[in-house]
């Protein structure tokens, strides 16, 4: 049995392909299979460390951009995208799998073409309330489509609705359950003070890095900080924090990391009161299930179609405030941090309207899904 892989380049269109993966492997052990064969097939392997540990060979198919503005770049790119197709024509001929599964995003969409093309199922995941236009193309053809947010459905064609199910967003085992024994002390944490995890998505994210450090001063006199920067902002984000907080008495409760891998994760996860984070659909669900007050600041719709209504959607619950990029002015993002901190009840009640928004079965329920159509392709 061999079934493959495909998605863009980000955390969003990684991770739940993992925890697919994961729920694969634990199916396979109870039904008694011989483990299937995984690959991933996208323009950059994204976690070599995560694909190795989950047994899924990564081959690398061409996928050019195409983006929401006037570029050149666009027109190249479609030549890329033309040879990624050949490319994973050649690919998936050779290997020629029982399924795809496709997370979206411009990297998929060479592999999705090809598998059309050669007459083998697909199924897609979309994680977002607003689909990407990988999944849109996709979903013509796509055998089942799996959605995140129920709002998803409507834009999707009438035609391929009877298709459509949602699922929830696949995590990761290790992200469904926090850490509190001992996660103090490992992270170097002041006791009997608050603690804010701050998240800016798989890369970092500089406009909240921005308003972070120009409110250092007066978020440590109010919690711990565990701030992860991205790793292309650290050195930055590192160096102007020793400024801002040469003066502070509370310098020693600012902790930044350039990536939380999943041991920190999970200890941050634990400790926290509050959540600021990117509107990824993926981090909300991982949000959710922690049930954990938040404060999402979404990239703008002009730059990103999705986070937006992401945000308010979760915010909806009850569990998240949103506060837009173009207002994060630095004395209104910690007012919010102050007002929720110091408000143990409006946390309580934050985090417990998160209750039912993250489906913690999702990543098995795609991979029963993906092992049914394999076994019937393979007979």
């Amino acid at each position: 049995m061999t079934i493959v892989f495909t998605g863009g380049g980000t955390g969003g269109h990684f991770y739940p392909i993992i925890a697919i993966a994961e729920a694969l492997q634990d199916l396979a052990r109870e039904k008694r299979f011989i483990a299937p064969n995984l690959y991933y097939l996208a323009p950059n392997s994204f976690d070599e460390k995560a694909l190795f540990e989950n047994g899924i060979s990564y081959i690398r198919t061409p996928a050019g951009k195409m983006r929401r503005y006037t570029s050149v770049l666009n027109i190249t790119d479609s030549f890329v995208t033309l040879f990624g197709v050949f490319w994973a024509l050649v690919t998936l001929f050779r290997l020629y799998p029982d399924v795809v599964m496709s997370k979206g995003g411009y990297g998929s969409v060479p592999t999705v073409l090809a598998a059309r093309i050669l007459g083998i199922p697909v199924i897609i995941h979309e994680s977002d309330s607003k689909p990407g236009r990988a999944n849109l193309l996709a979903a013509k053809f796509a055998q089942k489509i799996a959605i995140s947010f129920e709002s998803a459905a409507a834009f999707f064609p009438e035609k391929v609705r009877g298709r459509i199910a949602r699922t929830g967003i696949p995590i990761r085992k290790a992200l469904m359950r926090v850490e509190t024994e001992g996660a103090r002390q490992y992270l170097g944490l002041e006791p009997g003070v608050p603690t804010i995890l701050i998240l800016g998505g798989s890369q970092g994210a500089m406009k909240i890095n921005e308003a972070v450090l120009s409110s250092l001063p007066e978020l440590v006199a109010l919690a711990n900080i565990i701030h992860q920067t991205g790793q292309q902002h650290f050195k930055n984000v590192d160096s102007v924090s020793k400024v801002a907080l040469a003066k502070s008495p509370n310098a020693s409760r600012y902790h930044p990391f350039s990536y939380l891998d999943e041991m920190s994760l999970q200890r941050s996860a634990g400790v926290a009161d509050l959540i600021i984070s990117r509107a990824g659909a993926n981090s909300i669900a991982e949000i959710g299930l922690w049930k954990k007050p938040a404060i999402l600041i979404p990239i703008p719709e002009a730059v990103s179609h999705d986070q937006r209504s992401n945000a308010y959607a979760y915010a909806h619950t009850g569990a998240a405030i949103v506060l837009e990029e173009e207002n994060l002015a630095p004395h209104l993002l910690v007012s919010e941090v102050e007002r929720i901190l110091k408000d143990p009840e409006l946390g309580k009640r934050m985090g417990a309207s998160a209750e039912g928004f993250t489906d913690p079965d999702a990543a098995r329920i795609l991979a029963n899904e993906l092992l049914r159509i394999a076994l019937s392709h393979e007979s």
